[in-house]
């Protein structure tokens, strides 16, 4: 919730709650559903991503603030009882939006049926799509759908919470009482949605539900059932792990048994068709061991919406955003060495919008090339199939000295993590586990050269194939020395955390990030006392440290200009009189998922530039491994510039960001609305034109 009190000098002071914060930011992702510009296939994929997003808040932020509401202990009644009234809150506006949500799916599907996409029910099938239905049951469905009674049933919450269970009613002619089973549908085996054949130009699809529904006679086949009624439910349990702290066990163990403990979790959120009898619900409900803190929900016939992220395109790629496939970089796409270029001079990328592959260049000559001695890099959550890994392990073949920090808490990547780090180890690459009490969230590497300056790459994101292609990143290549030498000593600071370690040029924490920030936020304060030019510009995920927020106000009551482009959670309030006048913010929400961290200030006319991976939230500045890199090539810092201008001019994906929850659409006198991202990927062809020119 927003508190809003006096400190000592009377000057107001805002915060808004994190998860207040998360729950408005959720809800652009949602708004972005409703927008008939939004080509209509992507307009479901927003609803699959809101749907998904509000899973893991429950699992993980709403688990934390239960065990704190619960947690009977009068040294922390305070938080505790902060932390019940925030639920609270929470659960109000989860209702409100839940109803927005039910008609969004509405609005699309009907959007789907003008288009001649249609999702039809159990009870809408002709003759031969009923005989399609059946003919798909016995070849591919019957084995994986496996009814239990659920009288049988001890807790539904020792099954797992990433599915849909369907409750089943089932009466024989004649019989008063019915009997009733639960089913967990086999998404993983079938997917979601079933393509049926298509008919005089439209498709037709049927969620899975549907079909086990229409099935019912045949998965019960023997048993004189002569009536079925079958209602979704889905429920959420607590992700938080409870990992062993016995220093006998090893971080590897530890990880491994929390992964497994998962399953164990209380039930959290449950929401259930609203059409559902009383007494299904009632028997439903009662093997899931609620409190009065957890949120039951009436929902519509479906749930689990995350799917919709992989809903069929039924060959309509008009209903998709058009390609942007990744600008070539020409400087990096001769045939020449890349390790020499960045010697010679700095480079950047800058994913999706170039290709990622372009680092993984740099891994694979680093792992052949004689002039390499070594390679250090951190990894925090990794591809399926990952060319970094592939590289790495060919390094250590072919010699090289490879070090992996590999951080085993990237919450829901565990166990891809774990498998990875035992396929390095066997290739022989010294792989670190992190560090006890921190995780480490840097994205870095380093190259050791026998000729020639060292390398370093600092990102903004994680070194993955798969997110480079959906989230926009910034990556540094350099050769300078000072920096190239703390990420050096980075990797010291890891591997021996208690060794003191200083850092000349890269902002590290739980080090020394916070109170370099702070200080470049008083340098700006000062410089606009003096009359010399200062401004703070940034793109940033999150901002809810109360440190940094209470500066960003002194700043902005000092005058600073402070102008924002987010993305998630922000703990501002602006527009406040005398306290946040000056703060500007504008949260995009676009077709890629908006990820990089910059930071720019006016430093006196003299502007200095920063990338890296950190948010200006407690975890990242106190409890995490971050590293923010200062960027000195002109060229880069005018591309810098660049980015975080066209995000502060974005009209057609931005939103209003004002501690609110509204969200509004910005108001302009511009005939034709800015697009950040579309303009940056014309910005990028043109550069790419103008350097290919003879």
């Amino acid at each position: 919730m927003t508190k809003t009190k006096n400190n000592k000098k009377g000057e107001p002071e805002a915060y808004i709650d994190r998860d207040l914060s998360w729950m408005y930011f959720n809800r652009r992702i949602l708004q972005e559903a409703t927008k008939p510009d939004i080509p209509l296939l992507e307009r479901l994929s927003f609803l699959g991503i809101y749907s998904n997003n509000l899973d893991e808040f429950f699992r993980v932020r709403m688990a934390t603030l239960s065990r704190i509401a619960e947690y009977e202990d009068k040294s922390v009644r305070k938080e505790s009882e902060h932390a019940a009234q925030l639920i609270k809150r929470i659960t109000k506006l989860n209702n409100r939006y839940a109803k927005e949500y039910e008609d969004a799916i509405h609005e699309v599907t009907e959007c789907l049926r003008r288009e001649n996409i249609f999702l039809l029910k159990d009870n809408e099938l002709e003759e031969d799509q009923q005989q399609f239905v059946r003919q798909f049951f016995r070849q591919k469905l019957s084995g994986f759908v496996n009814p239990v009674w659920l009288s049988a049933v001890k807790e539904l919450t020792e099954a797992a919470d990433d599915n849909i269970y369907l409750a089943v009613k089932m009466q024989a002619e004649g019989k008063k009482t019915g009997e009733y089973a639960l089913i967990e549908m086999p998404v993983a085996v079938c997917g979601r949605f079933i393509h049926l054949p298509d008919k005089e130009g439209k498709s037709y699809l049927m969620y899975l539900d549907d079909v086990i529904r229409f099935c019912l006679p045949m998965i019960f086949s023997g048993m004189d059932y002569t009536h079925f009624e079958a209602y979704a439910f889905k429920f959420t349990k607590d992700a938080e792990m409870e990992i062993d702290n016995d220093l006998r066990n090893g971080m590897l163990q530890k990880i491994s048994k929390g992964v497994k403990s998962r399953r164990k979790g209380d039930a959290l959120r449950v929401i259930y068709d609203a059409g559902m009898p009383k007494d299904l619900l009632k028997r439903v409900m009662n093997k899931l061991n609620l409190d009065k803190l957890d949120t039951v929900l009436a929902g519509g016939r479906y749930h689990n919406h995350k799917d919709l992220m992989s809903f069929p395109d039924c060959g309509r790629k008009d209903l998709k955003y058009p390609a942007w496939p990744p600008i070539v970089k020409p400087e990096l796409d001769e045939d020449v060495s890349l390790l020499k270029l960045i010697q010679q001079q700095d480079h950047y990328i800058h994913v999706p919008y170039h290709s990622f592959d372009y680092y993984i260049r740099v891994l694979q000559e680093a792992a052949i090339s004689k002039h390499v001695r070594s390679i250090k890099t951190t990894l925090y959550r990794l591809a399926k199939t990952s060319k970094v890994v592939t590289a790495l392990i060919n390094a250590a073949r072919n010699g090289k000295k490879v070090t992996v920090v590999i951080e085993l808490l990237a919450r829901f990547d565990e166990a891809s993590n774990i498998s990875w780090s035992k396929l390095m180890q066997d290739a022989g690459i010294h792989v670190i586990f992190g560090v006890e009490g921190l995780k480490v969230h840097s994205k870095i590497t380093h190259i050791g050269m026998k000729t020639g300056p060292d390398i370093a790459c600092v990102s903004t994101g994680n070194f993955h194939e798969g997110n480079a292609r959906t989230y926009t990143d910034y990556m540094l290549m350099t050769a300078a020395k000072n920096v190239v030498t703390d990420v050096a000593n980075v990797f010291s600071f890891i591997e021996k955390p208690y060794t003191p370690v200083r850092f000349r040029e890269l902002l590290v924490s739980p080090n020394e990030m916070k109170k370099k920030f702070l200080r470049l936020i008083d340098d700006e304060i000062k410089n606009k006392q003096t009359g010399k030019p200062a401004y703070i510009r940034m793109k940033i995920n999150h901002i809810t440290d109360p440190v940094m927020v209470k500066k960003l106000y002194e700043a902005s009551a000092a005058g600073v200009p402070i102008d924002i482009v987010l993305r998630g959670n922000c703990s501002l309030v602006t527009g406040l009189p005398g306290v946040s006048e000056t703060i500007h913010i504008n949260g995009i929400i676009d077709r890629y998922l908006e990820h990089s961290r910059i930071f720019i200030f006016a430093a006196g006319g003299e502007e200095k530039c920063f990338i890296g991976s950190a948010d200006w939230m407690p975890r990242n500045l106190d409890n995490r491994v971050e590293v923010v890199t200062p960027v000195y090539d002109p060229a880069i810092k005018a591309d810098l510039r660049t980015v975080v201008d066209y995000g502060l001019r974005d009209t057609c994906q931005g939103r209003i960001v004002d501690g609110r929850g509204e969200n509004l659409p910005w108001q302009t006198g511009e005939e034709r609305p800015f697009r950040s991202q579309e303009e940056l990927y014309l910005h990028y062809l043109e550069l790419e034109k103008e350097i290919s020119r003879p």
